[in-house]
């Protein structure tokens, strides 16, 4: 189906509707580099739009009641913010859902180092990534380390422009004629991907003087121990802000837009969301990037546990309860879609691909080849999907991710569809994902923007 794209509907004030909306959003995916820096600063202005904090509801056994803003953080990696419908929660709910986990390279945990006057941190790879991509770039360093006696430690380095970086090294050409034999999964092992991180040594050291050196400067500067390293969660991503992309500046290249592209209109959807008829929600999960696993993943019952606690305070909590609401919510699960790029034409298949500019992007189902993995929307839910976008003039186009036989991927959605809810995979055209700098475009962010909001109105 022939569709124009999106920036051909809009006049000179939507254009500054589009471009202001995403200069808000390169600020927030510089800033916000790992899952742990997008749920403080999204947590920061929910407060600020008058969210309140479920656990402080619970401990003042407060209630909760229709056109109340709640949130949710789930171990500061996760978060779930609620605006309280007028209809009963066992009517469902309207839930955007995304993640704000990145491919990255995560630190082991004895990740300290010197070989041959070098000092280095040994890294574990995080999610599907092309190795050989992550070599030769500026890398910063994001995380926290928590000490014995609780004390946290905020860790941001290489991102200011007084900040040193770091970088996994490359074999020069010269040397390289074994390495480019190799198959593009081995021409940079996992285990080469080991960060360089110091030079001089600490002087009267025999042994590990460099090491030592950026021991003692980690204590002076953080007051931290080697074996502080243990309990720490220290994050190596691409280092620098995200920027305009193209002499049209139509487009962004940043760090980390899969899935932060969908989970920022989708938290700025909720924000804007008032007395809705059914309780809006916009959940924000962790672990995406391998399996949705672990206690801030999908897969946890953190969200199914908060909207019983909900219940509870709303006076209406029985076991059937949570389940009818769960059973009867509509769900977009907001993930980012393979846009088409004409310099790899041939994995995809054209009429069903999605495009640059051409808006909201939803995929009937995901998963690899005969569909495995994956959650298959009903067509009567995207019918009506269907009449609210158009209703609203929202550009939206579908997708699938590849070739029948060319690959595939999943998302979050199938897991909540196990609750029997309504659920499509909908989101954002990428180019480049899952490398470390990816492309969107500014018309496609704003668009789901609209398109999220007009889904929380939807009855």
């Amino acid at each position: 189906m022939e569709r124009k794209t999106a920036w051909e509907k809009y006049n000179d004030a939507d254009m500054k509707s589009v471009y202001d909306f995403a200069d808000d959003y390169k600020i927030f995916i510089s800033k916000c580099k790992t899952e742990r820096e997008c749920t403080a600063y999204m947590l920061k202005e929910a407060e600020e739009k008058g969210f309140r904090d479920l656990y402080e509801i619970i401990r003042e056994n407060g209630k909760v009641s229709a056109g109340d803003k709640i949130y949710v953080n789930n171990m500061g990696k996760a978060l779930a913010l609620f605006v309280i419908g007028k209809e009963s929660l066992e009517k469902g709910m309207n839930i955007l859902g995304a993640h704000i986990d990145s491919p990255r390279l995560d630190l082991k945990q004895n990740p300290l180092y010197e070989d041959t006057k070098l000092a280095m941190f040994d890294t574990h790879y995080y999610g599907g990534v092309k190795k050989y991509q992550w070599v030769t770039l500026p890398l910063a360093l994001h995380g926290v380390i928590i000490k014995k006696d609780g004390t946290k430690v905020d860790i941001n380095i290489g991102d200011k422009a007084e900040d040193p970086v770091f970088g996994v090294s490359d074999l020069l050409i010269h040397l390289s004629a074994d390495q480019l034999d190799k198959k593009g999964a081995k021409v940079v092992e996992g285990e080469d991907l080991n960060i360089l991180i110091g030079s001089i040594p600490l002087k009267d050291e025999e042994k590990d003087g460099v090491k030592a050196n950026i021991l003692a400067l980690l204590k002076e500067k953080y007051d931290i121990e080697e074996a502080d390293f243990i309990s720490a969660e220290i994050e190596a991503v691409p280092a620098g802000d995200a920027r305009d992309y193209g002499f049209d500046k139509s487009m962004v290249m940043g760090y980390g837009q899969d899935d932060r592209v969908c989970a920022y209109p989708s938290f700025k959807a909720i924000l804007e969301a008032q007395a809705p008829e059914l309780t809006s929600v916009c959940l924000l999960v962790d672990k995406e990037e391998i399996g949705s696993v672990g206690a801030t993943g999908m897969h946890s019952h953190f969200f199914e546990d908060m909207v019983a606690e909900i219940l509870n305070c709303m006076g209406d909590y029985s076991e059937l309860s949570v389940r009818r609401a769960l059973r009867n919510s509509k769900v977009l699960s907001s993930d980012v879609s393979a846009a088409f790029d004409p310099n790899y034409p041939q994995v995809n298949e054209k009429n069903n691909c999605c495009y640059f500019g051409q808006g909201l992007v939803f995929n009937k189902y995901t998963g690899s080849r005969g569909k495995s993995g994956s959650n298959d929307a009903n067509p009567e839910y995207i019918a009506k999907l269907r009449k609210a976008l158009d209703d609203e003039g929202i550009s939206y186009q579908t997708s699938e991710l590849g070739k029948v036989d060319q690959g595939g991927g999943g998302t979050i959605a199938y897991i909540l569809a196990n609750y029997g809810m309504n659920v499509i995979d909908s989101g954002v055209g990428v180019l480049n994902m899952h490398a470390p700098w990816e492309i969107t475009n500014k018309a496609d962010i704003y668009e789901a923007f609209r398109g999220y909001k007009a889904f929380l109105k939807m009855n």
